[in-house]
């Protein structure tokens, strides 16, 4: 019988205060998993524990920076005193910068690869030592389809989303033997506080013209929702995908596979 639950298990999705990683958070919870999740500054903690009690999930929240490598550590170590050892890792948080490349600064580029790919490596890198004692674990990285694909403005973006998809075989590959999985989900346009304004209608209500062209070259017809992320991410974080490694699982209304309509 095929296996989708997650009783027993620690389940650490990075900032997942709210959007997506919310989203995961609770659809991992109601499969039976035990929540942690962390964010950038305490205001945001709080207000994502008052929302995990709302939805009557009891929480664990942390305030931690996921490119300081010492915090992520220290973390680690008080999850582990507080909960236990972590079985499922999501790495979730991360930023955009919606800038052209020829006014993109260093500082703005690195910031926004530091976050998705350095933040990514440095928490599976602090989770694995727990999974390998434990002998199982499961690491799910928030890819994209930028993974895949370019698109002006989102230089930093890209380059990091391509980054963690090859970081995520290369945990696949250095850790499978120890039945230990690193999965990729790559989120199409999910419809989130941080794509709102690409969502906004004009002052004559019009729809904006992003969202109009995203419409158009989606299958499904529509952005995706947080909830659309709940299946996936369950599936990749429980027995049910124990020979599935290295996998990058796009969630995007059929972009990926279509080339749009003739003009």
């Amino acid at each position: 019988m095929v296996n989708f639950r997650l009783d027993g298990k620690i389940a650490l999705v990075t900032g997942a205060s709210y959007g997506i990683g919310m989203g995961m958070a609770l659809a991992l919870a109601d499969a039976g998993a035990k929540i942690v999740f962390n964010d950038i500054n305490a205001e945001l903690v709080e207000k994502g524990l008052a929302e995990y009690k709302a939805q009557g999930v009891d929480a664990h929240g942390y305030v931690c920076d996921v490119t300081d490598e010492a915090g992520v550590n220290a973390m680690f170590k008080q999850i582990r005193t507080d909960v236990g050892i972590v079985d499922i890792l999501i790495n979730n948080a991360g930023i955009i910068k919606r800038i052209p490349m020829l006014e993109m600064t260093a500082d703005d580029f690195r910031k926004v690869v530091d976050i998705h790919l350095s933040g990514s490596f440095l928490m599976a890198k602090a989770a694995l030592p727990g999974m390998l004692e434990k002998g199982h674990g499961k690491i799910i990285n928030i890819c994209s389809m930028m993974s895949e694909l370019g698109r002006e403005t989102v230089s930093g973006y890209a380059a990091a989303k391509g980054g963690l998809k090859m970081l995520t075989k290369n945990i696949c590959s250095e850790f499978g033997h120890a039945n230990i999985q690193c999965n990729g989900i790559g989120p199409g346009y999910i419809a989130t506080p941080q794509t709102a304004p690409l969502r906004e209608k004009d002052a004559d209500g019009n729809p904006h013209p992003f969202d109009k062209f995203i419409l158009s070259k989606t299958p499904a017809g529509r952005w995706g929702v947080p909830e659309d992320l709940a299946g996936p991410a369950v599936f990749l974080a429980g027995d049910a995908s124990n020979f599935v490694n290295g996998h990058i699982l796009y969630v995007d209304g059929g972009i990926l596979a279509y080339i749009g309509k003739q003009p």
